[in-house]
């Protein structure tokens, strides 16, 4: 007994740690206007800046996605949060585009690091037969830590002073209780190897798991494409199109759509696996539809619905998704494996954001959201279908 609330203690922490650093991830979100006025760059550019730390994440996982399976989990986030307090001083030091650039490049780098390992730490750490709870928290910890960082940013934002700045000490100053938590954690790699043994790889996948990984895949990319469109022009809508200039109020929309998403990921232990996948892709729908709605008459109230309808369907792709490629995967790959899937995800928050971009010059912002709207539904739809049809099963 003692031996579970010591495990669960440790699992929790690393949970802690793991929300941190993605909360660094999101933490520009609702400062991207201000930095627009002070810089004077286009939608466009904040679409690339948006879109640069997904690269890094994309490049670090196809690199070293295996890392962590080969020194250890504890070396590779103590690496990643170091990442994340690089990119909150090139935050802090922002006196020109290219700060941004770094910033967000140095985020990636860091969350590419954290996804894969931190999720099977997590994991690791929890007592035996804790695998379905412990899955909960290595999802919840990075869809609730994703949705605390614009919540904190547009809050200290609004109604504190230095919005450009203080947020990012506030991080720099968790970061550093998380490195401390880090080195009182155990490692759970038993057979380490030295860093010389780590070798780029092509994304490849054991053959258990291929079957599996198809369709999870599919869901995760459009989950993502929707939360990544929706946190890099959702505050530019909110104050273009309805004239919310209030940043904590900018910030907490994208939140919902995060605490939404951890909200879904609780109830497939209800709904099992196998329906979570289309029952996702269904609430995807869903929030793709609300959003249409809200660009195309201007409500604020179809925004929230969207944000929530979306981010429980995320969720349900999601952690389903997570559950069925972890369970299938060999113990040995099981980050790497992990790693494959962040690389889909993320390709869906990079491409349809710069596509976006590009279209909000000539067609503006809402005609753009509406052809992103009508090609991730397209996608969507086709996804229900094919996991109607051939139902994936966890084997956790």
């Amino acid at each position: 007994m003692d031996g579970d609330r010591r495990g669960w203690r440790q699992c929790f922490l690393s949970g802690a740690v793991f929300a941190v650093c993605m909360a660094g991830t999101t933490l520009p979100t609702p400062l991207y206007g201000l930095y627009q006025d002070k810089f004077g760059f286009s939608e466009l550019t904040v679409t690339v800046v948006y879109a640069v730390y997904a690269f890094g994440v994309i490049g670090v996982l196809l690199l070293a996605g295996n890392v962590s399976d080969v020194v250890g989990r504890r070396p590779v986030l103590l690496a990643g949060l170091g990442f994340a307090a690089a990119s909150a001083v090139s935050f802090l030091c922002a006196t020109g585009l290219g700060w941004l650039y770094a910033g967000r490049l140095l985020s990636g780098l860091s969350a590419g690091l954290f996804t894969g390992a931190a999720t099977a730490y997590v994991m690791e750490l929890a007592p035996h037969g804790g695998a379905s709870r412990a899955t909960f928290v290595a999802t919840a910890a990075n869809m609730g830590g994703l949705g605390c960082g614009p919540l904190l940013a547009g809050v200290l934002a609004q109604y504190a002073p230095w919005p450009l700045y203080l947020p990012f000490a506030v991080h720099l100053t968790l970061l550093a209780a998380c490195a401390a938590i880090m080195l009182w954690l155990r490692e759970t790699v038993r057979e380490r190897r030295p860093l010389s043994a780590v070798r780029p790889r092509r994304p490849g996948l054991p053959p258990q798991v291929r079957s599996v990984f198809g369709p999870a895949a599919i869901a995760s990319f459009v989950g993502f494409a929707l939360f990544g469109v929706f946190t890099s022009v959702s505050p530019a809508f909110l104050s273009e199109s309805l004239d919310v200039s209030n940043h904590a109020v900018s910030g907490l929309v994208v939140a919902l759509a995060f605490f939404a998403s951890t909200a879904g990921q609780l109830a497939v232990g209800r709904v099992g696996v196998a329906r979570s996948l289309p029952l996702g892709c269904a609430g995807l729908l869903a929030g793709l539809a609300l959003l249409a709605g809200a660009l195309r008459w201007d409500l604020l109230s179809l925004v929230v619905l969207s944000a929530l309808v979306g981010g429980v369907g995320q969720g349900l792709a999601f952690r389903g998704a997570l559950s069925a490629v972890a369970g299938a995967s060999p113990e040995d790959r099981r980050a790497a494996v992990i790693s494959t899937l962040f690389v889909v995800a993320y390709a869906g928050i990079s491409v349809p954001v710069i596509g976006v971009g590009v279209l909000s010059g000539p067609i503006g912002l809402e005609g753009a959201g509406l052809v992103f709207i009508a090609c991730m539904a397209l996608l969507v739809s086709t996804a229900a279908v094919y996991l109607l049809r051939r139902p994936v099963r966890a084997g956790m």
